[in-house]
């Protein structure tokens, strides 16, 4: 029993090992939102920084880096702790939503690409017309607006869709129907 208690106990201090998993969860969030770009993907930057820490996290309790599985758990614990307040807080606080996911960015504008945005982006010509036409838009003048959303997703609205979108107006009435 006592070589079990000894495999949950945690060795260092619990606040040391929140404090280090703290840290490297504010740190990586803050370089992936700020300095690195979006790219296409269905994952946030936040899910993917957690899915980072947490498969590393696991990996280390998992293969004995740790002296203990409590260390491990401890870890994993803090970072659950902040994905889940932070999704939490993004929910409910609009300042934390737009810190944690950046707006949408217009790309293209009538036909034209944005070029500054494309630069910010840091998105090519070559992959701006591969993403539109992944998006079924051979021809970048009928792009009425295109925009880099938060999770690296390009939404595109062509000018074809503002036609298809019109209500189709219902035909005058009669005189029989309209008395009805």
């Amino acid at each position: 029993m006592s070589e079990l208690a000894a495999l949950l106990t945690p060795e260092l201090p619990l606040w040391e090992m929140v404090l280090r998993g703290s840290a490297v969860y504010w740190f990586l969030l803050v370089v992936f939102r700020f300095v690195l770009r979006r790219d296409v993907g269905s994952l946030g930057v936040a899910d993917l920084l957690f899915v980072v820490l947490v498969a590393d996290a696991a990996s280390n309790g998992m293969q004995g880096d740790y002296k203990t599985l409590g260390d491990g758990f401890v870890l994993l614990s803090t970072l659950i702790a902040w994905n889940f307040g932070l999704d939490w807080l993004g929910y409910h606080v609009k300042a934390v939503s737009r810190f944690l996911d950046p707006p949408a960015e217009v790309i293209v504008k009538h036909g034209r690409p944005v070029h500054r945005a494309l630069r910010r982006q840091m998105i090519t010509l070559e992959e701006l017309g591969a993403k539109l036409r992944e998006q079924g838009v051979e021809d970048i003048a009928k792009v009425r607006v295109a925009r880099m959303e938060s999770d690296g997703q390009l939404s595109v609205s062509t000018y074809a869709d503002d036609k298809q979108d019109k209500p189709r107006q219902p035909p005058p009435r009669t005189g029989s129907e309209a008395v009805k």
